[in-house]
């Protein structure tokens, strides 16, 4: 059941009902009572909304916590898809989990996994942030408080219990979603032709949207938006295989 189904009854008006109603998303989330709710509270604080640390020197925010959990799915998922796949090449792995943990995958299951209803950021800015990377942001910060609140064997059991086996069917994973760029590249190496990306960028460092441009021989032939680079360039390179005809 999703968190924003269960909790629903909640207001979160007060500081009072907000702390209870963060240990109770926390505690549905993870199936165990946080041992330290601040971790939690900081992974779901967006730069948005960032507070003064407790000696000044920088800005609070779930940023630091999202680069420990980014790091702790990577590796947790690569180790599962490393038993689930004994005989498949480092590349197909490589593939494979890149799919899995892209920000685009991350932001889904984030919203499924009703973190919008917990995360804390400016409400001026909530039409933009909400097509940014916050919410694939949150879900990596609250990995990584999940890891130095409850330890790595918790955490693994959480991911995989929890994530990769309940939003992941691995069949539809290893077909879906071709690597567009790989695919244009792989096809002006046969074709002797060179396949190029040039990219453009704007916006605030939390908020910037990319542009990328597919140049064959030096023709640009298509090009591609998004609020990352990836994303970007592989909707550019999917327009170009769309016009090229290459499957």
């Amino acid at each position: 059941m999703p968190l924003k189904t269960l909790l629903s009854w909640i207001n979160p008006n007060t500081i009072d009902l907000r702390e209870k109603f963060l240990k109770k998303s926390v505690t549905h989330l993870i199936g165990s009572t946080p041992n330290n709710l601040n971790l939690y509270r900081l992974a779901f604080l967006h730069a948005s909304a960032s507070k003064d640390s407790v000696a000044k020197t920088y800005k609070e925010s779930n940023e630091r916590l999202e680069f420990l959990g980014d790091s702790v799915l990577g590796m947790i998922t690569a180790a599962y898809l490393f038993k689930k796949f004994p005989f498949k090449d480092e590349g197909f792995l490589t593939e494979i989990r890149s799919r899995m943990v892209s920000r685009e995958s991350l932001n889904v299951l984030g919203r499924k996994l009703g973190l919008d209803e917990v995360i804390e950021y400016e409400n001026q800015k909530k039409t933009i942030l909400s097509r940014s990377s916050m919410y694939g942001d949150a879900l990596e910060a609250f990995i990584g408080a999940v890891y130095l609140d409850k330890g790595f064997a918790f955490t693994q059991n959480f991911i995989i219990s929890k994530i990769l086996t309940q939003y992941f069917d691995l069949e539809i994973v290893v077909q879906n979603n071709p690597n567009f760029k790989s695919l244009l590249i792989e096809w002006a190496q046969k074709e002797g032709k060179k396949a190029q990306f040039t990219l453009e960028e704007e916006g605030l460092h939390h908020n910037k949207e990319f542009t990328a441009f597919v140049l064959l021989d030096g023709e640009k032939i298509s090009e591609g938006k998004g609020y990352s680079k990836k994303k970007a360039e592989q909707t550019a390179a999917m327009k170009a295989c769309e016009e090229l005809g290459i499957k």
